[in-house]
């Protein structure tokens, strides 16, 4: 039990900070908790090609790397963690401004994020402090920044004022997640200097991912004046 809650700790202290970001116009509970709990329950498909895609990788060296990183798990975390959110939430009424794109996908990832973290920390009992600290630290939070880049990208497509736009800003929203996952594992298992490489690359998708949440935040803040 005591491996769960540490697991979930990380989860549940961003979820309370997108709830705060969305403070204007808050999303309704019941479809927020839908989508957490979707995204948790899409891990098994998501295992499922992952093993099924790791059965097609005759590479060797940095191009197994590269498949492994982009192929198995950009791609495959991304693409099940987006249909979450266009299943669920992104024909639903209560889709109503650009911000709610960002709270949909970080909570389906969110969801996802949790039992991935149950999952590897039950398996490593006997360093179950250092991984708990490392992906409370990083890899949690990293899935929610490739899903506020998803989110961003899904709400630019829901908004369009074209079908062109429309189809550009979807596809985006697959491809740009896809990308920062791949690179974000790529570095890790690539081995080169974490100090150098990686830290900086976290801080560049904070500092980018932030920005798209405060350009959203303003203008849900705006429409929230304008109605006052």
């Amino acid at each position: 039990m005591q491996y769960i809650i540490l697991a979930l700790i990380p989860v549940v202290i961003l979820l309370i900070g997108l709830i705060l970001v969305d403070r204007f116009d808050r999303e309704p509970t019941k479809l927020l908790f839908k989508l957490f709990i979707y995204g948790f329950l899409v891990a098994l498909p998501i295992i499922l090609v992952e093993k099924l895609l790791n059965q097609f990788n005759f590479f060797t060296g940095v191009i197994a790397i590269a498949f492994e990183a982009f192929i198995v798990a950009g791609l495959t975390e991304e693409f099940f963690k987006r249909k979450v959110v266009l299943k669920v939430a992104f024909r639903n009424i209560a889709f109503n401004e650009k911000l709610d794109g960002i709270i949909y996908c970080a909570f389906a990832s969110l969801g996802f994020a949790a039992i991935e973290n149950i999952l590897y920390i039950a398996f490593q009992s006997e360093t179950v402090n250092g991984i708990a600290l490392m992906r409370g630290l990083l890899a949690v939070p990293a899935h929610m920044l490739f899903a506020v880049t998803m989110g961003y990208f899904l709400a630019m497509a829901k908004f369009a004022t074209t079908p062109a736009l429309k189809k550009e800003y979807m596809r985006k929203s697959l491809i740009h997640p896809i990308i920062l996952h791949g690179l974000y594992n790529f570095i890790l298992m690539i081995n080169i200097s974490f100090l150098f490489i990686f830290i900086p690359y976290v801080v560049v998708l904070w500092v980018i991912n932030i920005k798209k949440i405060r350009a959203f935040y303003r203008l849900s803040k705006q429409a929230h004046e304008k109605v006052e």
